[in-house]
């Protein structure tokens, strides 16, 4: 793996090391302008399955101490990319670098230093919360030294101290989701990568779970995460891509993807079902554009409440009403033309 300078800033980690600087005269992150690590790079990256191609030249870099967002419909070629980044399954043609070394020809070695947390848990219930994390230890081949204080760690950072001895099938979902991310921490990796980390949570469950990942974010790890949830997307990553049908169709802050491919409001109208497509054409003009779903009309507009106002001064009286700011949500239907509800 290649050195990185002493002076180094992890995305993420500025105010740690801002402390860090006062004591060890160490430079603050305003020292250092542009110097960024990359930890993964992509270029003309390509998976074909016979004449199927489900990721197709695509282009990124990943950023040591970065949260990396990877977002689409499915389908789009987002599994198939973070199985390649995983190493565990070769590229077709391209070129892949992960932590400097080329996964094709040193996959082990690559794996060694990331955290995986599968789409769906695959703890072994038939051990304890404990026997999980120390026999996953053991698969790296980190010793019980190493393993016995880790996990004490793991589980006070997983909020599971108190299950420590308790079977996986007496958890509740949430509880072995975080276990699940406590798992793929266990050999303190370099990035830690996570499909769809909070698939299936009821809504408490989700935020003990997000609590958790801002906890990592903030303390600079690198994270590549993919996720249906656009509103964590946007607070949680740094810069995203937008993948669909197997190219990246965007790619930045998500911020900077909102001002780019949406409007700073948007008025959201139904009419009814029945209704909505007949008057659509003679609304469209009050914003800068519409959007007709089965069940609303999404007007995009810079001045929300007024665009209203002109909706009903029409004489068109909306069943509901709403006039939120834009979010990736609409930069997802802007560049793909599904919603979530689609997915």
């Amino acid at each position: 793996m290649p050195s990185l300078p002493s002076n180094f800033v992890p995305r993420g980690c500025a105010r740690r090391l801002e402390q860090q600087s006062a004591t060890e005269g160490r430079p603050t992150p305003s020292d250092i302008c542009g110097w960024v690590a990359r930890v993964i790079s992509a270029s003309g990256l390509t998976k074909r399955y016979g004449e199927f191609t489900a990721v197709d030249g695509i282009d990124f870099e990943v950023a040591r101490g970065e949260s990396f967002g990877i977002l689409g419909p499915n389908g789009a070629g987002k599994s198939t990319t973070m199985r390649m980044i995983a190493a565990t399954l070769l590229r077709t043609s391209g070129d892949l670098t992960i932590l400097g070394k080329d996964p094709s020809k040193e996959g082990p070695a690559i794996r060694a230093h990331l955290g995986v947390v599968p789409q769906q848990d695959n703890n072994d219930a038939e051990l304890t919360v404990r026997e999980n994390l120390y026999v996953y230890g053991r698969y790296f081949g980190l010793p019980r030294s190493y393993l016995t204080p880790r996990i004490d760690e793991l589980l006070a950072f997983a909020q599971l101290e108190d299950k420590r001895d308790t079977k996986i099938e007496a958890l509740s979902g949430g509880m072995k989701r975080r276990l699940t991310i406590a798992r793929g921490l266990v050999n303190d990796p370099e990035i830690l990568m996570l499909d769809e980390p909070t698939t299936g949570l009821d809504p408490q469950a989700r935020h003990i779970l997000w609590d958790r990942l801002f906890r990592l974010k903030e303390d600079g790890a690198t994270l590549v995460v993919t996720t249906h949830h656009m509103d964590e997307a946007e607070q949680l990553c740094d810069r995203l891509v937008v993948m669909d049908r197997g190219h990246i169709v965007a790619e930045g802050t998500p911020a900077s993807l909102i001002r780019e491919y949406a409007s700073r409001e948007v008025v959201e109208v139904r009419f009814g079902s029945d209704r909505n497509a007949e008057i659509a054409p003679l609304i469209a003009d009050i914003g800068e554009r519409a959007e007709i779903l089965p069940d609303r009309i999404l007007i995009y507009t810079e001045a929300g409440e007024e665009s209203l106002q002109a909706i009903v001064a029409r004489g068109f009286s909306p069943v509901t009403s709403l006039v939120r700011r834009s979010s990736l949500e609409d930069v997802f239907l802007r560049l793909t033309g599904r919603t979530l509800e689609d997915e």
